[in-house]
């Protein structure tokens, strides 16, 4: 009887002790450097520093002061070119115009750009839209855009969440070439299995949130793709590009992570010699 006392305490503890740590998890952001290595990087490019964020989520459980403290912490790793990946509020769109508020402190000299998420357009996509270009954030929604420093241009490509799969990528980088180095955004992972024989170096993604709340970061539960668990979390290698899916930096439904930590992506261009 001692014994399953014991046992029963002990299953108690270990349960008050997770169940505490899904709720500071959320709060526990790390940041990934990553170093991109390619012929087709511009020698002008060479040693740029990309910040990637996404899935923010302001909103009941991502403070506006939450944002802001975000913005100063991407702002003091020092960036070239700073990409966001939707997602910027969680429901209601009392909370779009706040959220961009903030994020118009962004600051990046070679420019900021960003494309919607689900959740964006469940709130009101056409205000985010809005609000957007107040912040002075380029929304790349099936569209592109040459970045230009010195004698060298990377190329910047962005699709929207809903008819992704009907928007063709073929459109955006006709004017590509195969010495080109090309970023596509994407909210949604997914699109990536689109993508074939084009010309796209990287794909930079979130929607996932690193499943959330995983069995000690092995696997989800649930992860919002057709694809199960291939594009939970990091770096996935298709036949034809390399797909780079952030955790995001907030939370959806419960504010909880287990074992998928917040996360700001910092990618360093060099030019492959």
């Amino acid at each position: 009887m001692k014994r399953i006392w014991k046992i029963t305490l002990s299953l108690l503890v270990v349960s008050i002790l997770i169940s505490a740590y899904m709720f500071v998890e959320p709060y526990w952001l790390k940041v990934i450097h990553i170093e991109i290595r390619d012929r087709n990087i511009p020698d002008s490019f060479d040693g740029k520093r990309v910040v990637f964020v996404s899935d923010i989520h302001h909103g009941p459980n991502f403070s506006k002061e939450r944002v802001g403290k975000l913005v100063r912490k991407i702002n003091n790793l020092d960036p070239d070119i700073i990409f966001v990946g939707g997602d910027y509020v969680e429901k209601g769109k009392q909370y779009i115009k706040p959220c961009f508020e903030e994020l118009e402190g962004l600051k990046a000299p070679l420019g900021r750009f960003g494309v919607l998420g689900n959740h964006d357009y469940y709130s009101n996509g056409e205000l985010v839209r809005q609000s957007m270009k107040e912040a002075g954030i380029v929304l790349l929604e099936h569209s592109a855009q040459w970045i230009n420093y010195g004698s060298g241009r990377i190329k910047v490509c962005g699709v929207g969440y809903f008819n992704r799969h009907s928007q063709p990528i073929e459109s955006l980088i006709k004017d590509v070439g195969e010495d080109d180095f090309v970023i596509l955004l994407s909210h949604d992972p997914d699109y990536a299995e689109s993508i074939r024989n084009y010309k796209i170096d990287i794909v930079l993604s979130g929607h996932t949130h690193g499943g959330q709340v995983t069995l000690f970061g092995l696997w989800a539960p649930y992860i919002p793709s057709i694809y199960g668990q291939k594009y939970r979390t990091g770096m996935v290698d298709t036949e034809y590009t390399r797909v780079y899916v952030s955790n995001g930096v907030g939370t959806t439904a419960i504010p909880v992570r287990f074992f998928a930590r917040p996360q700001i992506m910092v990618f360093e261009l060099i030019k492959e010699k």
